[in-house]
């Protein structure tokens, strides 16, 4: 059985962040694993520094995933290569996968590990907001691609199949400017205010107020996928679980759904049972091997 109906019969497995359950998310080492995995494509969080360079990172400060602190955009490249990236997580680098230093990556080092894979590889690029830089972000990536050989009309750079996701609205709308609807994701989530407030460390003024703005994001968001705006549709597990209607009624209109963060096994088997197109999950063996054996049961053998 080729690749292409062996993937046919299952979800196409994005690694989340690289294999974030085994080494530090966004690192090199992540990423070589999740290739070494099989996994059928990646996902990776996008800022920029203050000079202008698109990293690898989730938050818009350092202080969660390095030894350093304060916002991703007040460091240069250079001061980020600093700082360790990697110790935060416990686990051992092996060395075939680049030492500690090595571990941040910029998008162009990403693509250039990606290029090594030997195969087809989907890339999944977030672009983070609310971001400094506001839709400059989106017009840099751009430009980094369209300088490494990327082709805005098949989304495509060699052997890598690119595709663009954000939770903002505005990000979505701007990238629909330039690249074709069905490689651009419309995320979507529910908003919890608590959570919120919680996670930042905002007072009940503040918070609300942030949550507010969310959820209007939140609504808009919804309201393009309701309209068909993007060929992509990105909500998360949770509210895959929570929201069964609209779910069907976004997969009977034909959208492509790319579902995160699916690591358990009873997400998987929902997914499989909706019909999801794309999983991300922070354990791409894991998934593979699950929906591997499945669809031996089911008589797919290769």
């Amino acid at each position: 059985m080729t690749t292409a109906e062996s993937t046919a019969t299952r979800p196409l497995v994005y690694a989340h962040r690289g294999s974030s359950a085994a080494f530090a998310e966004h690192t090199r080492a992540a990423y070589l694993q999740a290739i070494a995995d099989g996994a059928d494509g990646v996902e990776c969080d996008i800022h920029l520094t203050r000079d202008q360079h698109a990293v690898l990172l989730h938050d818009s400060t350092l202080d969660r995933t390095s030894d350093g602190t304060g916002a991703v955009a007040d460091r240069t490249l250079e001061e980020l290569r600093m700082l360790d990236f990697s110790s935060w997580k416990g686990a051992r680098i092996p060395e075939e996968y680049g030492s500690r230093s090595a571990q941040l990556l910029t998008l162009p080092e990403l693509l250039a590990l990606l290029r090594t894979a030997g195969r087809e590889i989907g890339l999944a690029i977030e672009l983070k907001h609310p971001s400094p830089f506001q839709l400059k972000l989106e017009d840099r990536v751009l430009e980094i691609l369209t300088a490494e050989g990327w082709d805005p009309a098949t989304s495509r750079l060699g052997n890598i199949v690119v595709s663009f996701m954000s939770f903002s609205p505005d990000s979505v709308k701007h990238l629909l400017g330039t690249v074709p609807s069905a490689v651009v994701c419309q995320l979507v989530d529910d908003v919890d205010v608590e959570e919120i407030r919680e996670e930042l460390g905002l007072g009940a003024l503040t918070g609300g107020a942030l949550a507010n703005v969310m959820k209007a994001a939140q609504t808009e968001a919804e309201r393009i996928l309701d309209d068909c705006e993007t060929g992509l549709a990105g909500p998360g597990i949770d509210y895959v679980r929570g929201h069964s209607r609209t779910i069907r009624r976004w997969l009977n209109s034909g959208r492509r759904f790319r579902v995160w963060t699916v690591d358990s096994e009873a997400d998987v088997a929902l997914c499989q049972e909706l019909g999801i197109h794309e999983v991300t999950t922070n354990r791409p063996g894991q998934v593979l091997a699950q929906l591997s054996a499945g669809s031996r049961s089911l008589g797919f053998h290769g």
